[in-house]
């Protein structure tokens, strides 16, 4: 294993050893927010030089669901639960040698348009081995995406010392109960959190994946919000 390949197993293990890990699972309708990139993707293009991506709503989301349920954006040290009111986002970046986690310093601070470009800095970053030992310390909670490598489902293993992450997961169309009467074909995608059961329990994991569907399938509130 090379060294890096050595720490990352290193946390793995030890997340899987110190953790009582548990995941929950829930799906969102992602025409909404599809419509909305559709809509802006030339003027955003043309006002922060990037395309409006996925991972900004799934950002914007996920502060919003902390903030109604901070016990996810804490840690545990000991006997002690560390409560922490900052929103440090970690975001998964797959690399030759392995999975990093760059962090997204103040993301609730962020507009759409500055949280696609510093995720797309650290990822640029991350692959040409440039990252700060700095850009990947003190997360307060984690974003993986598995669907950019075609996953449908996944249990994605905790960020140690966080206590909570979300994974995405690919975009597939499926026939969707509208109501009694109608289907339609809508692009679904599964979002699972899988969180420290020590202190959250599964009132709270649920909740908080509730409000981060709930968000995504009206993202106009998200941005609204921003």
């Amino acid at each position: 294993m090379s060294r890096r390949r050595q720490t990352i197993a290193n946390r793995l293990v030890e997340a899987q050893q110190t953790q009582a890990m548990l995941t929950t699972f829930n799906e969102v309708d992602m025409t909404a927010v599809m419509d909305l990139r559709s809509r802006h993707k030339e003027a955003f293009l043309e006002e922060y030089g990037i395309k409006l991506g996925f991972m900004s709503f799934f950002t914007k989301a996920v502060i919003a669901a902390l903030k109604k349920f901070p016990l996810l954006n804490a840690e545990v040290d000991g006997t002690e639960i560390i409560k922490k009111k900052f929103f440090d986002i970690g975001v998964a970046v797959s690399t030759d040698e392995g999975l990093v986690v760059p962090v997204v310093r103040h993301a609730d601070q962020l507009n759409f348009g500055e949280l696609e470009n510093e995720v797309s800095r650290l990822a640029n970053e991350a692959r040409t081995k440039s990252l700060k030992i700095q850009d990947l310390q003190g997360g307060t909670f984690t974003i993986t995406n598995g669907g950019i490598f075609g996953s449908l489902l996944s249990t994605p293993i905790l960020n140690t010392p966080q206590v909570g992450i979300l994974g995405m997961h690919k975009i597939q169309w499926r026939p969707i109960a509208i109501d009694k009467e109608r289907m339609e074909n809508r692009p679904m995608m599964y979002i699972a959190l899988s969180y420290d059961h020590r202190i959250i329990d599964g009132k709270e994991a649920v909740g908080f994946l509730v409000k981060v569907k709930e968000l995504l399938e009206n993202p106009e509130r998200l941005m609204l919000q921003s």
